[in-house]
């Protein structure tokens, strides 16, 4: 069981992930073994590292396939262990689809995935140059993706395995904003990074076009933490990066990460 002095500091949907990572650390230290995570989404991320701080002679390093990935599996292990890249299991495909006649997006890709019962966790990071399209996979469960995947919507398409040396730069525009906030709610932040009014990003949240992430989240009053990504369709995603102390006028500091849609 999770110390109650660190489970405060989390939401209560997070809980249970609090107390799986909590259990696997622990292994780490009474086994003096090595062990490796599905990809986790930066909140994830940031929740273990607070974990991982807990515990002496464990160390904790993470990787999603290149430097500026989001999605990365982590890596538990002894202190006088030294890891190697090939220790995180990370492959990668490329999508090989008819551009002249056909465009894909994040979205598409994603939906694809997970409609053929693959799991959230199972995938990395999605990225793209503009018209090429790769995704990382867990190096496990990559011929079982290349299996069930043939189609994105109705565009027939066949993945080609590509070395991590040889990924797209990600065709990615972002800005990082420091601004003052009322609360850390999702409807405010999402106001406040989309640059539209408090009203539209309740509506938006409300209509399930609003997710948290990668998940749907249709509470306005659903309260963001460090690390959270905010993604509405057409908007792009922002990350709430650092909260800050409070203001003379009781507001919050806060640091924004805004990336721009692809296009």
């Amino acid at each position: 069981m999770v110390d109650i002095n660190i489970e405060q500091h989390f939401r209560s949907d997070e809980v249970p992930f609090l107390e799986s990572m909590d259990g696997l650390v622990g292994r780490v230290q009474n086994e003096y073994r090595d062990l490796l995570t599905d990809f986790l989404n930066p909140r994830q991320q940031f929740i273990l590292q607070t974990i991982v701080n807990r515990y002496e002679g464990v160390k904790l390093r993470f990787f999603g396939g290149f430097e500026t990935s989001e999605m990365k599996r982590a890596l538990i292990y002894p202190d006088y262990f030294e890891p190697q890249q090939t220790d995180f299991q990370v492959s990668a495909y490329t999508i090989d689809y008819p551009q002249k006649f056909a465009t894909l997006s994040h979205g598409q890709i994603l939906g694809s995935l997970m409609g053929s019962g693959i799991e959230r966790e199972i995938i990395g990071d999605i990225i793209t140059d503009g018209t090429n399209w790769q995704f990382m996979v867990k190096t496990e469960m990559a011929t079982y993706v290349a299996n069930q995947l043939d189609h994105i919507g109705k565009v027939k398409i066949r993945l080609k395995p590509v070395p991590l040396d040889q990924l797209l730069t990600p065709n990615q525009e972002f800005e990082t904003v420091t601004t003052t906030v009322s609360s850390l709610r999702l409807d405010v932040i999402l106001a406040e990074g989309a640059h539209i009014s408090r009203h539209h990003a309740k509506e938006l949240v409300e209509a399930g076009r609003v997710r948290v992430n990668w998940s749907e989240n249709q509470r306005p009053d659903y309260e963001l933490g460090v690390s959270d990504i905010v993604s509405v369709r057409g908007f792009g995603r922002i990350i709430l990066v650092e909260v800050g102390g409070m203001t003379k006028k009781d507001k919050i500091r806060v640091t924004l990460n805004l990336i721009k849609p692809n296009k």
